[in-house]
């Protein structure tokens, strides 16, 4: 049978850590979080639930959770955002997968709730995402903010039945305080690779994304919401690429 560490990077999440460690606990061998200095009662909520609670400086996403990963003693590592749990079904494939033949890594698909709604279209559901695997065959990387696990060559992946619930914004005023927050990290790591912006890309980029999301990935389904997301999303291209354009600019002067 194998072992499983839980592992969940926090910041200011007293709203939904709670949830995230109990969708844990009954699989996990043991369950580690690591929290960037909160100043709500997210601590004192993880210390009273019984985890292994450490406290690091934030320097990135991608940073913060290959550290935490660093932290676990067993094979197996399931990691989660502290606004995520995993549904019902979800918990028993894992339970199964842990006393059946062992892949690699493991797969499920990811359902966010937005303001109430699950979102189940606008691209952003399936949203499939590796959250489980051997810890030494796989590692976070990507561009922040927006992390992957990254596995190594011939690691095996076998996609679960059930959910990783994603309860995101509660309103729509906190999603465009998080777009520009965000499109501002992945400016400034797209423009440490030196990736390239253009006034082509801000100009085609941002509409091509609406018409994708809300045509194509039937974003308009999703009604008054689908809407909002799929123009936030084209609002999130066109910020990342004015952002990256902007920081091009400023180096030539």
């Amino acid at each position: 049978m194998i072992k499983i560490s839980g592992v969940i990077i926090a910041f200011n999440e007293e709203k939904h850590i709670e949830r995230c460690i109990n969708t844990l606990k009954s699989l996990c061998d043991e369950v580690i979080v690591v929290d960037s200095f909160s100043t709500d009662k997210t601590p004192e909520i993880c210390r009273s639930l019984g985890v292994q609670f450490y406290t690091h400086a934030f320097t990135g996403h991608i940073e913060q959770k290959n550290y935490a990963m660093s932290l676990a003693k067993h094979d197996y590592v399931l990691s989660l955002d502290a606004d995520e749990a995993l549904s019902d079904e979800l918990q028993r494939s894992i339970a199964e997968c842990k006393s059946a033949t062992p892949h690699s890594a493991y797969s499920f698909n990811r359902l966010t709730n937005y303001c109430g709604h699950w979102v189940r279209h606008c691209d952003w559901y399936p949203d499939v995402k590796v959250r489980l695997w051997r810890k030494d065959l796989g590692h976070w990387g990507g561009i922040n903010p927006h992390d992957i696990v990254e596995l190594k060559a011939g690691a095996t992946t076998r996609h679960l039945a059930g959910d990783l619930l994603h309860y995101s914004y509660d309103t729509i005023s906190s999603h465009v305080t998080q777009t520009n927050k965000f499109t501002t990290i992945a400016a400034q790591a797209l423009f440490k690779q030196n990736r390239q912006s253009s006034l082509l890309k801000i100009y085609t980029r941002p509409p091509l994304k609406f018409l994708k999301d809300y045509f194509l990935r039937l974003g308009f389904l999703d009604g008054h919401y689908g809407f909002i997301i799929c123009f936030i999303n084209a609002l999130s291209a066109l910020l990342k690429y004015s952002k990256l354009y902007e920081l091009q600019r400023n180096r030539e002067i």
